[in-house]
């Protein structure tokens, strides 16, 4: 019965990691979308928010995986 528990828990791990990296990046893509909008850029902000997401995702989920 321990390995279904295992199984559950390890799932439920990786669900949260990838929801976790996703959200972080589309919101870094949201910001850097609205604010090369709003100011009249071509693409700055977007591609230094985008790196910003991808960085922050992963790094969130490098910290959830040491809290495990």
């Amino acid at each position: 019965m321990k390995k279904k528990n295992d199984f559950i828990y390890y799932l439920s791990l990786v669900t949260q990691i990838g929801l976790t990296i996703i959200a972080s990046i589309l919101i870094g893509l949201y910001i850097g979308i609205f604010l090369d909008r709003t100011l009249k850029t071509k693409g700055v902000f977007l591609i230094i928010f985008l790196l910003i997401g991808i960085a922050g995702g992963f790094y969130n989920s490098y910290k959830q995986i040491l809290r495990k």
